[in-house]
């Protein structure tokens, strides 16, 4: 059946225009302001477990579309994503994640992690369901390429659910 299907499935994503950098990655805070209320900026250790609910509930969507339950598909980012998980990839890890935030609320998130041989992987890039449509998702996916550019990643890995095909044109 579905469920018993591999729910991800990895595609490479080549920029040319990546520049080298010479400089090691550092935590750097950014901000980018797109009006007054909205801004993008690096997630801290307060905002993880808005990070959690942010992620599972943009997930479920994919989950309910694909018939993804717990059961069938323990390890799929609905399910899986818990605190725990979050707070390694920002401490254990140190990955670079950010948060797109409106009026202090947070309703989109993505992280890198950071691959050899001048590679990343975007992780969980999702904006909640009732937040979509807003072009919110591609300004998240534009701040992932300028900040894997900057940690001179030349190669972006991104996992989606293959039969995704809406997800595969976007």
């Amino acid at each position: 059946g579905r469920g018993q299907k591999r729910a991800e499935s990895t595609e490479t994503v080549k920029n040319e225009s990546f520049v080298k950098e010479s400089r090691r990655f550092t935590r750097v805070k950014t901000r980018i302001l797109r009006v007054d209320n909205e801004v993008i900026r690096e997630i801290q250790h307060d905002d993880v477990e808005r990070c959690v609910r942010v992620i599972r509930d943009s997930f479920l969507t994919v989950a309910e579309e694909f018939g993804f339950t717990e059961e069938n598909a323990p390890r799929f980012t609905a399910f899986a994503t818990n605190e725990q998980r979050i707070n390694w990839h920002l401490n254990g890890e140190h990955r670079p994640m950010f948060g797109y935030f409106e009026n202090d609320q947070l309703i989109g998130y993505y992280s890198l992690l950071l691959q050899k041989e001048q590679q990343c992987e975007l992780n969980n890039l999702c904006v909640l369901p009732e937040c979509r449509h807003r072009k919110i998702g591609t300004e998240l996916l534009e701040d992932a390429c300028r900040k894997a550019r900057n940690l001179n990643c030349r190669i972006i890995n991104i996992g989606i659910v293959e039969d995704n095909t809406v997800l595969r044109k976007w």
